[in-house]
């Protein structure tokens, strides 16, 4: 949803890095791969994919690289199809038919490798996985987090996480964010979860706090678009779609609790924008503590953004069970609360 993003995968804006930072990354991750050597990869076209394009089948077969990439490989002539160069992306597969690619490696498939962490598992059947993911935690492989990330800790915990794209990751937490995600544990589960999530089916609420003194009625609802701030392209904002690229956006908002110092909230995503709770509550002058690319700052030791999901629910991809689940507020949170006098309400 967000997630998806440095901070919470590859399709969220950098933030943190400088040129200089940028270079050092680009020129680390160039000598990793002038090290590494192509692979060939001998496969065949299932029944399945039959009268597929070529390129989407080639996402099914080898999922650990990118539909782009592959195409890239495609017009590079590193591809044969039934033992001829194939070079047209759209080129209609047969079953049967057999291809083969020479992998030339990239940062991102070689970030798809098994890690052993602590995964906190709230929730376990052979189809699906609820964690808890802490804060700190980069869910998916990025520039400058090629190792580390949740992905890698499900591939190590998981043997079935090597047979499905991203191991089961369907949507994604910033890396600052704390709380709840659902993840796949097979194609027919993630395929089921995916349009779940398209059709707005599984339900997603968070709590934040913010600075500012909440005034007014306690429930707002926020109908905005987001797309990149055309003022600094690390950051979103809320655009005039008229003016600016972006999408549609709606989050409601709860005050749960109010100081003069701040306010604490209840969110509930309608949609799934990059940084959607962030950018909305600063939209309503109400920055998350902590959150210093949206004007937020610091609150004793709470340095990271004050977010966390702490509901899911959504029936089970497969059986159709009501499916709810709930996580604590994180000590780093609830400490920086008490601060002001709140956290009464935290659930």
């Amino acid at each position: 949803m967000a997630d998806h993003s440095p901070g919470g995968g590859p399709d969220m804006p950098l933030s943190g890095v400088g040129l200089e930072g940028e270079s050092l990354l680009l020129a680390e991750e160039s000598e990793a791969l002038a090290e590494a050597e192509s692979e060939l990869r001998s496969l065949q076209i299932s029944l399945a994919q039959h009268a597929e394009r070529l390129d989407r089948a080639l996402v099914d077969l080898v999922p650990e690289f990118s539909r782009s990439y592959l195409q890239q490989l495609l017009a590079q002539g590193l591809v044969s199809l039934n033992g001829r160069p194939a070079l047209k992306a759209a080129a209609r597969v047969k079953a049967g038919d057999q291809v083969v690619l020479e992998m030339r490696p990239t940062l991102q498939s070689q970030a798809f490798r098994p890690e052993p962490m602590a995964i906190d598992v709230v929730y376990e059947d052979e189809h699906l996985l609820v964690v808890n993911k802490p804060a700190g935690l980069v869910v998916h492989p990025a520039p400058g987090n090629w190792s580390g990330t949740l992905l890698n800790g499900l591939l190590a915990r998981d043997n079935k996480a090597l047979l499905v794209p991203r191991a089961g990751i369907v949507h994604r937490l910033d890396k600052d964010t704390s709380g709840l995600m659902v993840v796949a544990r097979d194609r027919a589960a993630m395929d089921a979860l995916v349009s779940l999530i398209a059709e707005r089916k599984v339900k997603r609420q968070y709590v934040a706090m913010a600075h500012g003194a909440w005034a007014g009625a306690p429930t707002r609802s926020v109908d905005a678009p987001i797309g990149r701030d055309p003022r600094n392209r690390l950051r979103m904002a809320v655009v005039d779609l008229a003016v600016h690229p972006g999408k549609t956006a709606r989050t409601d908002f709860v005050c749960l609790e109010r100081a003069e110092q701040g306010c604490w909230v209840q969110c509930t995503l309608h949609t799934g924008r990059t940084h959607q709770i962030r950018v909305h509550m600063a939209s309503l002058r109400h920055p998350l503590v902590g959150d210093a690319l949206y004007g937020g700052a610091p609150v004793g030791a709470l340095q990271r953004q004050a977010l966390h999901a702490y509901r899911l629910a959504f029936a089970h991809p497969v059986s159709g069970v009501a499916l709810e689940f709930r996580a604590p507020v994180p000590a780093d949170m609830r400490e920086a609360l008490s601060e002001w006098g709140l956290g009464y309400n935290a659930p």
